[in-house]
């Protein structure tokens, strides 16, 4: 490698062999690069997901709404994005952007397509009514928090996950930049839950069901390796204390597993159809 500083040129031309980790799946244009149907399940809902933090969202609301006695009965398949299964045509077709989490609600007449973890919470808890209040003030706290969300886990994980975690060198000013944020962030979250037990106010919504697997799992020292004592999330005992109070939830519990293909293979859970895919499991 030069050690001579890098300058951009004048028009960016992209190189696979850029990216690290992900290079093989990363690249600069969209659409499908293989034909690949998506399978279909018995349920309504069908989730095409992985357990990442985006992907845990989904499935956390399912599990609450099934535990809450809602018939949300849903099948979520693995979308192995390390082999490129978000670029299938089948995938594309349902999420032109190939990233999960996706969902198809064929409860109408005809399937419809949801993308995007926001869009398919919101449609979710206004279809079945719960986590998420009708009207007033209370609904707009939830969108705010949850919207706030959407856009600052990018810093998250594209930015400090990457620097700190998957990049294939270490760069001391993205990480410095990267952590300054995140830690900003936590505590954003960590003043908000002074005030109030959920982060929206009194009730547990689907605002705390987007925010508890990006900044949740970060301060269970669940989130790339050694970043939980590198950004000292102890000093967050607020962030704690509702983190530790969420994963403690049974929906909570078994949503976090679903479309887990990694890590113990008691907290695996690659396909769910039923309730019975969560025998033996730790939930």
């Amino acid at each position: 490698m030069s050690n001579l500083p890098y300058v951009p040129p004048k028009v960016w031309i992209w190189d696979a062999a850029n990216g690290g980790e992900f290079a093989n799946i990363n690249r600069p244009i969209a659409g499908a690069t293989h034909e690949k149907e998506l399978p279909r399940g018995a349920h309504k809902f069908q989730l095409y997901s992985l357990a990442t933090p985006n992907g845990q969202k989904v499935s956390i609301l399912f599990e609450e709404l099934l535990e809450a006695g809602f018939a949300a009965e849903y099948d979520a398949w693995l979308i192995n994005i390390g082999k490129g299964d978000q670029f299938g045509s089948g995938f594309v077709a349902v999420n032109p952007n190939s990233k999960i989490p996706a969902l198809l609600d064929l409860t109408g007449e005809a399937p419809l397509r949801l993308f995007e973890s926001g869009s398919i919470l919101v449609h979710l808890a206004e279809k079945f009514g719960a986590f998420l209040p009708a009207k007033g003030p209370e609904r707009t706290e939830v969108l705010n928090w949850l919207f706030w969300q959407m856009g600052s886990a990018p810093f998250v994980g594209g930015g400090f996950g990457h620097f700190f975690a998957y990049a294939p060198e270490k760069f001391e000013y993205p990480i410095n930049r990267y952590a300054m944020e995140t830690k900003r962030q936590l505590d954003v979250l960590d003043r908000r839950l002074a005030e109030v037990e959920y982060v929206a106010g009194a009730a547990y919504s689907i605002a705390d069901m987007a925010i508890w697997p990006w900044y949740g799992s970060m301060v269970l020292g669940r989130s790339y390796a050694n970043s939980a004592e590198f950004l000292d999330v102890g000093i967050y005992k607020n962030l704690k204390r509702w983190a530790d109070a969420i994963d403690a939830r049974p929906g909570v519990k078994r949503g976090r597993l679903v479309n887990r293909n990694w890590g113990d293979a008691a907290e695996q859970v690659p396909e769910r159809h039923s309730a019975a895919d969560f025998a033996g499991k730790a939930v």
